[in-house]
């Protein structure tokens, strides 16, 4: 029995990543005017994230998850052509009080050079529509959002620079 509810967990993700991943209604819409606050401590509000006109990615993750960190780490490794074309990623922290201590180490550790912000009561999340981590946001140069995913898999980080290019045009 053990092994073949291990055997359907990946498929349940699949299901839940193609049924639920862009179902949420923040599609065509910009961000909504909440408060977080960078890892230095200032405090910034979501409406005016932006990227100067040209697409970006938002990404909720958390320092105890290991799809949000594959996600992280893949895209850190093609970070510099999506730098080149002006793309930037911004990552949002779902850690609360009991591992936010944990943020700044892992991002210093493994070196992201990203822009970084806590959401730690979770307003932000919620306000998205964010209920399973990772999901990720790309948004459009005018800040709307235009395609949203859950989960990660390996090649996703050549999708969405692909999905940027193309807002591009």
């Amino acid at each position: 029995m053990k092994q073949t509810i291990t055997q359907l967990i990946p498929v349940f993700g699949l299901l839940v990543t193609l049924f639920a991943g862009p179902a949420f209604s923040q599609e065509g819409r910009g961000l909504p005017e909440l408060t977080i606050s960078g890892l230095d401590g200032k405090e910034v509000n979501t409406s005016t994230i932006d990227n100067q006109g040209k697409p970006f990615v938002i990404s909720f993750w958390a320092t105890w998850c290991r799809p949000c960190i594959q996600e992280l780490n893949a895209i850190d490794e093609i970070y510099d052509q999506w730098q080149e074309h002006g793309f930037k990623l911004i990552a949002i922290s779902t850690d609360d009080a009991r591992t936010r201590h944990n943020v700044l180490p892992m991002v210093k550790g493994r070196g992201w050079e990203y822009a970084f912000y806590l959401d730690e009561n979770g307003d932000f999340r919620r306000a998205m529509g964010v209920h399973l981590i990772p999901h990720t946001f790309i948004l459009n140069g005018s800040g709307e959002v235009v395609y949203q995913h859950t989960a990660f898999s390996e090649g996703m980080e050549w999708v969405m620079f692909d999905f940027l290019m193309e807002l591009l045009e």
